[in-house]
This record gives structure tokens, sequence and C-alpha cells, in this order.
């Protein structure tokens, strides 16, 4: 066993340690509550811990089996999440081949440039070219109803659920001094830090949050986002020992993630408010579906390797 493989075991054994602790406290306020008087924001809570139990095991799991692994399932994870959002876009059958040429030509050709670690390429295919080529394909097809509405958000849909899903498996292929054989561990490190202030950020705000940030588009309060984004900082110190940072380096880096992703959450909320729906979808029960459960990290995966990147290669 490789000392990268006991790290990530000892990681899920303390993951699962601390979700074991979050149950049993929701259980517990639960308990307290009256029957005939249920908490809505304690149900929320308890429904995201239970879906952290499956994240947890998915993303373990994938880690463990190296590099193929973790790209293959945030391939899947790109793909589904391209589909529930385009699911709430205007679409016409004039952009059929294009919409075909974002699933099957662009979503895994950007993988298969993280996967060989084509930096430049990666870095510009979805940005530049898909933004050129896909446009071209639904012009071809002769149809001009709300034409800048339909290519405007297709090119979304690629840049959120692709571009910047892709980079999360993209920090495997930095060239880390003495670290770069450990590089599936910033993985680990990333999801925790964000996902776990997330959670951090939902139980504070709704416990002593008095100010909110967007009123209308999303319940987050600055308290609760400032008491979030200090516990990522400090999970963030206390796993510095799996990440090539100092333990200032790392609470710094665990900051910016997690602000930039509660900052992107309230984005998503806002499209969603647009749409006029609440959820992005309905896979997972009481949660909505993947990009639901991953906004934050998906706007926090691109600022984090570009940070990890300027600091640290």
């Amino acid at each position: 066993m490789t000392s990268t493989t006991a790290d990530i075991l000892l990681l899920a054994f303390g993951s699962f340690s601390i979700l074991i602790a979050l149950t049993v406290l929701g259980e517990v306020l639960r308990a307290r509550q009256p029957a005939d008087m249920p908490n809505p924001v304690l149900e929320t809570y308890m429904t995201r811990v239970q879906s952290w139990w499956g994240m947890v095991a998915f993303v373990g799991i994938a880690l463990l089996t190296g590099k193929v692994g973790v790209m293959i399932l945030f391939a899947f994870v790109s793909f589904a999440a391209l589909r529930e959002f385009l699911t709430l876009t205007a679409k016409t059958q004039a952009d059929h081949i294009a919409l075909a040429l974002a699933f099957f030509v662009v979503l895994p050709l950007q993988y298969v440039f993280v996967g060989m670690g084509w930096t430049g390429l990666f870095a510009i295919f979805i940005p530049v070219y898909a933004f050129l080529l896909l446009p071209i394909v639904s012009a071809l097809r002769g149809n001009a109803n709300r034409f800048l509405v339909r290519v405007a958000e297709t090119q979304w849909a690629l840049m959120i659920t692709v571009f910047c899903v892709s980079h999360v498996p993209a920090l495997m292929t930095l060239d880390l001094p003495d670290y770069s054989e450990r590089a599936v561990l910033l993985i680990a490190f990333l999801v925790m830090v964000v996902q776990l202030g997330d959670l951090l950020e939902y139980f504070f705000g709704r416990r002593i949050g008095r100010t909110k940030i967007a009123p209308g588009l999303s319940p987050k309060t600055w308290e609760g986002v400032a008491c979030g984004v200090t516990c990522a900082m400090i999970i963030g110190g206390l796993l510095s020992w799996i990440t090539p940072f100092a333990p200032l380096g790392a609470m710094a880096m665990a900051g910016a993630a997690s602000l930039v992703g509660m900052f992107g959450s309230i984005v998503f909320a806002a499209i969603k408010r647009d749409r006029g729906v609440k959820d992005w979808s309905h896979l997972i029960p009481g949660q909505g579906g993947f990009v639901d459960q991953l906004d934050s990290v998906i706007f926090a995966a691109p600022i984090f390797y570009h940070l990890t990147r300027y600091f640290y290669t």
C-alpha cells in the first residue's frame, strides 16, 4: 500500500467519522422537535448530510482507482450536469446537431486534453473553439429565432458543467515539486473544504444569520458566509498535511475556494430563479441534481487550480 492510498483511506475514515457525528447531531435535534411541528431547516440539513454519505463514497472510490477513475467520474458528472443545465434552456430543432457535438465531441475531447496534460489546449478549447464553432453549426440550419439566447445558453452550459468541472481532475496534471504522485489528494482537499464550508455556512446561516447577501435570490447571509469560510479555513489548515501547502497557505487556499464557491452558488440560485425552478433536477431526493450538489465546487475549481498553478508549480 502506497502512502497516497493510506492517506486516502485515512481521509475516508475521517470523513465518515465526521458524517456520523453530523448525523447524530441532527438526530438529537430532531428528537427534541415536537412530532407535530417538523423543522424544515433541520430536515434540509439532514438531507444534505445523507447525500454527503453517497458523495464521500463515490469520490473515495474514484480517488483509490487513480487518474483513470477520477477522469471517468468527473466526465460522467459533467455529462449529467450538462444535461440538467440544457434541460432548462431554450432550444429548437436547429440546435440538435450543435447539442450532439457538445455532448459527444466537445465534452469527451475536453477530458482527453486534461488527461493528456495538454494544459494550453484544454484551457482554450471550450472558451475559444467551441465558442466559435458551435454557433456556426446552429446558424447553418437557418433559424434566427432567439439565436443569440440559444447559443449563449449552450456556451454557458459548456463553460459551467464541462470547462469548470474539468479543472477538478486537472489538478492531477500539475507539476508540483515532490508532490506530483500525490496530486490526487488535492481533489480530496478541494472537495472537502468547499463542501464542508458550504454545509457549515448553511447551519450557521440559519442559526445566527441576519443580513441576507442577495434578498430574493438566496437565503445566504453575511454571517453564515463568514462562519462557513472561517470553518473552511480551519479545516484547510488541519488538512495541510495532504497538500503541498504550508498550514497558513492551506488556510488561505481553502478560504479562497470556499468564498468563491459560496458566491457561485448564488449565481446558480439566480439562474434557477430566472428559470422558475427550485432544483436543477430530481435525481437526488430532496437535494436536486448534480449541479445542485456541486454548485460551489464548480465555481471554486478553476480558481483553486490556477492559484495552485501560479504559486506552487
